[in-house]
């Protein structure tokens, strides 16, 4: 009898439990609004980027981020097919752990070749790249 109730109980305990859901990612991907592609940046300058944060989920308002420079070069996949590739200077952040919500960032432009081929890609918990700009010498 006693062995009956137990199953009767977990029975009906299994029966009104909630299903396990995994943890819902908030992807975040604010967009740059600065740089913009009509924008030359001296190397060695102090310049600010800027994202929109009106987008940003409550959620994931105490996030933060990191920036980081690239510079788009054409490459090809092993079947032939031309793409473009960011080149990202992860070894040599721009800036990181600001506060995504804070919409923008100083950073100093490193020192490196002029070109108009340069973005620059933040990241949250995703990344967002802006529109290709130039560096120039100072």
């Amino acid at each position: 009898m006693l062995v009956s109730a137990l199953i009767l109980l977990a029975t009906a305990l299994v029966a009104n439990a909630s299903p396990l859901r995994p943890q819902e990612l908030v992807v975040v991907t604010p967009k740059i609004t600065s740089p913009t592609q009509a924008v030359s940046w001296p190397s060695g300058s102090i310049q600010t980027v800027t994202w929109d944060t009106t987008d940003i989920p409550p959620e994931a308002a105490n996030n933060t981020g990191v920036l980081l420079l690239g510079r788009n070069t054409t490459a090809y996949d092993e079947n032939g097919q031309k793409f473009m590739s960011e080149n990202l200077d992860i070894k040599h952040p721009l800036a990181t752990g600001f506060p995504i919500m804070a919409g923008c960032k100083n950073i100093t432009v490193p020192k490196t070749t002029p070109g108009a081929n340069y973005i620059i890609v933040l990241f949250g918990d995703s990344g967002n790249a802006s529109p290709q700009f130039k560096i120039v010498k100072p």
